[in-house]
């Protein structure tokens, strides 16, 4: 093709000429010589850089591909520095990619080398805590409870809350981590959780292991900053220690169905309340759940489910009240299971939930205790059998009356049942007090990165030491968080 276009260019030009000017001077044989011998030069040429260019290009398409997949990961910023350097091309031709813009083959096509860097958030939380009773000596009537159970209000006056920073990143095509540290207002720095969780088993499949929430219930998988109000409710103190985490593995399946239907099972150490860490090989704790829901339309979305939490516990330390405003120390070997009920309704105009929405929430709990106890451990010592089984509910109410406030109330209850105990059920027998709150709530959120939260709760927890209890909570947002589930 480049051969024939120097002849044909000159032969047009030729033709255009007009005819006096061809017969008035026609070239000699010398002139057409000439003229032949510099369109060959100028045609060697033309092919001699056409041949250099394409050399070019194959060189730099070769330095590229060998740094793209043998180099190691570097940060963004050096990339350029540390790579062969690039030949220069022509602007009418496409540059070769570098290392800095290729995609990392351990991340897909989900960016450069700066991808191996996790997302990284913070959530500030603190403010102001007022009550009518100490803080301190706070118990649950009727219910025994871990030594290091979180359970109350928390320190009166001002306060520095929980404070999480978050790491997470897809760590390769088939797996991402997670862990966070949460910050306690006693200075003290707690692994939360810290798990890898597989991306690609296909098939409705997820396997999760290390340290993780558990999957039972509503709130318990949340962390505390999602909560609709400041405190967890009187059930998940009670029962589970404000919240169960776990050491171990878990398994979710998503059924490929038109309705949400998902099915979830457990296994781990179960060092935590209500277990115990028993020091030995083997499984500590179970879990089993199934959550189901879907859409109503387009303005009501709907998930109910129910899950079993099985623990065991050796010489585990239990707190009781002696109803004197005194506690004892029993000391419990056994098994704990917990069963949760939980139902969760949205609505929002025309799916719109911007402007104003409501959500209608509860859970029902009933935690029973099946195996032996040592009664006053650490005094009179008395062995037998011993069984209990306690309950309690919540139900709340949150809506969003106008962009970035919301109103919420919440009301709960808890029963103590009867305990058993072999030596004597006397000695370990309630009033028969059923504890109960009320709480009520208002909140602004100038954005969706910060909330300024104010409540009051009506806490008759104590049997005759009812508690008013007033919070002003900020939590602030700082860096990239990930979505918060349904």
């Amino acid at each position: 093709m480049h051969k024939k276009l120097i002849p044909a260019g000159s032969l047009a030009l030729a033709l255009s000429m007009p005819a006096g000017a061809q017969t008035a001077a026609a070239p000699s044989s010398s002139d057409l010589e000439s003229l032949r011998k510099e369109i060959g030069a100028m045609r060697a040429d033309y092919e001699s850089k056409i041949q250099a260019l394409e050399k070019r290009v194959k060189d730099a398409e070769s330095v590229a591909a060998k740094a793209q997949w043998s180099a190691p990961p570097v940060a963004a910023g050096t990339a350029a520095a540390t790579a062969a350097p690039a030949t220069a091309l022509p602007a009418s031709l496409p540059a070769a990619p570098t290392l800095a813009s290729a995609p990392a083959p351990s991340q897909g096509t989900g960016g450069g080398a700066n991808s191996f860097n996790p997302a990284i958030s913070m959530i500030l939380s603190g403010g102001y805590i007022n009550t009518s009773q100490d803080p301190s000596k706070y118990f649950i009537s009727g219910f025994a409870r871990s030594p290091e159970a979180e359970m109350g209000p928390g320190s009166r006056s001002f306060t520095l809350g929980e404070s999480e920073l978050t790491f997470s990143t897809n760590i390769d095509p088939y797996f991402r981590g997670v862990a966070t540290l949460a910050v306690t207002p006693e200075n003290e720095v707690e692994l939360e959780e810290a798990f890898v969780e597989t991306t690609a088993l296909g098939n409705g499949l997820t396997l999760k292991g290390g340290r993780f929430f558990s999957n039972i219930g509503y709130l318990n998988p949340q962390h505390a900053h999602t909560w609709d109000f400041v405190d967890a409710p009187l059930a998940y103190q009670a029962m589970l220690g404000n919240q169960f985490g776990n050491d171990g593995l878990q398994l979710k399946w998503v059924a490929p169905l038109d309705q949400y239907l998902e099915f979830n099972a457990e296994v781990g150490r179960g060092a935590n309340f209500p277990g115990s860490d028993s020091g030995k090989n083997g499984n500590g704790m179970y879990s089993l759940g199934v959550h189901t829901g879907g859409d109503i339309g387009a303005s009501n979305s709907w998930r109910a489910g129910v899950s079993v939490l099985g623990t065991k516990a050796s010489d585990q330390a239990l707190l009781m009240s002696n109803g004197a405003g005194g506690e004892f120390t029993n000391a419990f070997t056994g098994k704990s299971r917990v069963y949760v009920l939980d139902g969760v309704w949205k609505w929002a105009p025309d799916g719109n939930a911007s402007r104003t929405n409501f959500k209608l929430q509860g859970e029902y709990m009933r935690a029973e205790r099946d195996g032996d106890m040592v009664v006053d451990s650490t005094g009179a010592s008395l062995p037998g059998a011993y069984s209990d089984a306690t309950s309690g509910w919540y139900l709340q109410g949150i809506y969003q009356f106008m962009p970035r406030w919301r109103v919420g109330l919440r009301t709960e209850r808890l029963d103590a049942g009867t305990p058993f105990f072999e030596g004597g059920s006397e000695l370990v027998a309630n009033t028969g007090y059923s504890p109960t709150k009320n709480s009520l709530m208002l909140e602004y959120a100038p954005s969706e990165f910060s909330r300024i939260r104010l409540q009051y709760a009506r806490d008759r927890a104590r049997e005759g030491q009812p508690d008013n209890q007033i919070w002003l909570q900020y939590q602030m947002s700082l860096g990239a968080h990930g979505a918060h589930g349904f």
